[in-house]
């Protein structure tokens, strides 16, 4: 388990010196300058949506994918509990789709709203300057300046830019003492951009060039995935680092080498994470993302994770037309299990474009009250004990809505001739007395999925209730058959589910959708005792009738 105490003094000491230099008494200093130039050096590979342009001019936004109605007033006035929605509309992202205005009033909006930010929250707040969302926040209107002050009055420019200069100056205040380590990390990109795209700081890009690097070598594990082992936040860095990486190729030379090894590195780490749906599975904190800028990130390398293996404490199988993503339940330091889920040997299951089994999701950023039970072992495809996961999330203390980790480190090998993937989570060793062990192997070419559930003693006297899940897909009907259940997905595609050793039951489940809340689903739920049982198996085949 981590040490709490060093991690509450780490913790305390670094938002002691945040308070310090963003108290009113020091943060006049941030005042940037009003006259300063910036080159448009970052662009966005992003796509833009004229309509979404139109429907933000007419009171709609359409941010996180949630639509929401402004009737006619500022987004920026109106209390919103969303927080996705929030945070995509105080991040700009949405300054991409005016790259396309074709007329000046279309060009004014943008400026419009960007004046009505700076009136309204250009003053500090704890959350809306937060270190990651103002890195981004700058990152943005720097891909986008033209935008903001081409046509503006002098005023106006000059407002805007020196809200600029101030966001950049209280990055550069507060990010050494950043208690997140991707805020530091997403500060530092963000300071990378800046020197990139003001002429009199280009003498900064080879040290911040080195901070950044600095700070990746420690947060990107030797397979290329953020250990915060989330892929939202992986599929985050890559668009800001693909961005930085054009901007330095255009930049000199000399850089020709910068970030390509570590992006494609990252790129195979996200593909090897993502599904034959195309989405990411959904693991410690990652839900639904938006389909196009999926899209977009992809185009930006050919590579891909093409093969059973092993990355970051996940396992991927690949057969066929099947993909299977299982995490092992591997708990990075604390630093990094803000976010994390318990998901011990967990898994999501896809054949072509259907999704079969999955995990629900991370609770709606409107539900707090719900956010620690969709962390829990229970939301995803995985086995439990007493309904209890196999790492710890304390409500209290210095670790507070951390994932800890119980017991040893967990297992996870690949058997790539064989198409199998075995994991072990030491998890409930110490409280019942058992290591659960899952082994899953594709056959025919990727027509079945086998699922082998051990329970092996780790002590004398063993005790709990054994419970496997498996949440399936939205709009998949569940009908029993003899000792077989018939799983028809929303495709038509037809699948059959055989168990052994256990007792079944289907109830009620559900799954995350970023555009419609949450889907009810159904879940098919295995029961053993512990102390009765040694294995469960259970199979998942096609039906090719």
């Amino acid at each position: 388990m981590a040490n709490p105490l060093a991690f509450a003094v780490s913790q305390g000491t670094r938002r002691i010196a945040d308070f310090m230099v963003s108290n009113p008494v020091i943060r006049w200093v941030w005042t940037g300058p009003g006259n300063e130039d910036y080159a448009s050096a970052l662009s966005d590979f992003r796509p833009s949506d004229r309509e979404s342009l139109l429907e933000m001019m007419q009171g709609r936004y359409l941010l996180a994918s949630k639509l929401v109605d402004t009737n006619g007033a500022s987004p920026f006035a109106i209390d919103m509990v969303h927080d996705d929605w929030l945070d995509d509309l105080q991040s700009f992202a949405w300054l991409r789709h005016f790259r396309d205005a074709r007329t000046d009033e279309e060009r004014s909006f943008a400026r419009a709203l960007t004046i009505d930010w700076i009136d309204r929250d250009g003053g500090f707040d704890h959350r809306i300057w937060g270190l990651s969302l103002t890195a981004r926040r700058v990152l943005n209107w720097l891909r986008h300046f033209n935008i903001l002050v081409e046509g503006a009055n002098p005023e106006d420019a000059k407002v805007i830019t020196r809200s600029l200069g101030t966001q950049i100056q209280s990055l550069k205040l507060r990010a050494p003492f950043a208690d997140e380590p991707v805020d530091a990390l997403m500060a530092a990109i963000a300071l990378l951009g800046v020197a990139l795209c003001d002429h009199d700081r280009e003498n900064e890009i080879p040290s911040r060039l080195y901070a950044m690097n600095m700070l990746l070598d420690r947060q990107i594990d030797e397979d290329g995935l953020h250990r915060s082992r989330s892929a939202k936040v992986q599929f985050q860095l890559i668009v800001e680092l693909t961005t930085l990486r054009q901007a330095l190729l255009r930049q000199s030379d000399a850089y020709r080498n910068e970030l390509g090894e570590l992006l494609e590195s990252m790129h195979r780490a996200l593909d090897a994470i993502s599904l034959g749906t195309g989405e990411p599975a959904y693991f410690n904190g990652t839900g639904q993302m938006p389909h196009d800028i999926i899209v977009a990130v992809q185009a930006q390398t050919p590579t891909r994770a093409r093969s059973t293996g092993t990355a970051g404490g996940y396992g991927r199988l690949i057969w066929g037309r099947s993909i299977v993503v299982a995490d092992s339940g591997l708990v990075p330091p604390p630093e990094y299990a803000r976010h994390m889920h318990a998901s011990a040997l967990a898994f999501e299951f896809s054949h072509g474009r259907d999704l079969v089994v999955c995990n629900c999701g991370p609770a709606q950023s409107d539900e707090e009250e719900s956010a620690l039970l969709f962390r829990q072992g229970i939301a995803h495809a995985a086995p439990t004990i007493n309904a209890l996961s196999a790492a710890a999330i304390p409500t209290r203390g210095p670790l507070r809505n951390r994932v800890i980790k119980l017991g040893r480190t967990p297992e996870m090998a690949s058997e790539e001739a064989d198409h199998t993937l075995v994991m072990r989570t030491h998890g409930y060793a110490e409280r019942f007395g058992v290591v659960l062990e899952r082994r899953l192997t594709l056959l025919a070419e990727g027509h079945s999925l086998v699922g082998q559930d051990r329970i092996l003693k780790a002590r004398g006297k063993v005790s709990g209730a054994l419970a496997i899940r498996f949440h399936l897909a939205h709009q998949t009907q569940v009908s029993q058959v003899g000792d077989m259940l018939k799983l028809r997905l929303a495709s038509g595609q037809v699948w059959n589910f055989l168990w052994e050793g256990a007792d079944m039951r289907v109830e009620e489940s559900v799954r995350q959708s970023a555009y419609f809340g949450f889907h009810r689903t159904r879940q098919i739920v295995l029961d053993a005792l512990v102390s009765d049982a040694s294995e469960v198996s259970w199979i998942f085949t096609l039906d090719d009738g």
